[in-house]
């Protein structure tokens, strides 16, 4: 299978980018597995999205055995923190609203196409920045 054909598999912007970096710096699965302490299989799902790594203290290790730094090691545990396939959203405190926006948002999510998802999510991140602006000042 060649390069371009196996990072086609990956169903989660983590798990490609991870998947790119070991095949360019030449890291098989069972070695990058076994330096991890896991199974070839649990890192062949990490990469497919089909697992989410087991903390980021998981990810820092990562980084570390491709050699990552600053900036792309930060993108690294970025890319993890937000391609979690499985989502919770607690709004046990929040008002009405919060919890009919989550509701609405795990109905509609499966029903959009990857350039509706791309604006929502481009739209979320948006506010993210706003909201922790605001925090800042």
């Amino acid at each position: 299978m060649t390069n371009k054909a196996k990072l086609s598999a990956a169903n989660t912007a983590f798990g490609y980018r991870l998947r790119s970096l070991r095949l360019n710096k030449n890291i098989t699965l069972a070695s990058m597995a076994k330096i991890l302490g896991v199974t070839t299989s649990y890192l062949s799902q990490i990469e497919t999205g089909k697992k989410n790594p087991s903390s980021p203290a998981m990810v820092d290790q990562i980084c570390a055995i491709l050699g990552l730094i600053w900036d792309d090691a930060e993108e690294l545990k970025d890319l993890a923190f937000n391609s979690k396939t499985r989502v919770t959203i607690d709004t046990t405190y929040l008002g009405l609203e919060a919890t009919r926006a989550a509701n609405l948002m795990a109905r509609v999510i499966t029903k959009v196409n990857e350039d509706e998802a791309k604006l929502m999510a481009e739209w979320l991140e948006a506010r993210l920045q706003e909201v922790n602006k605001s925090i800042e000042s």
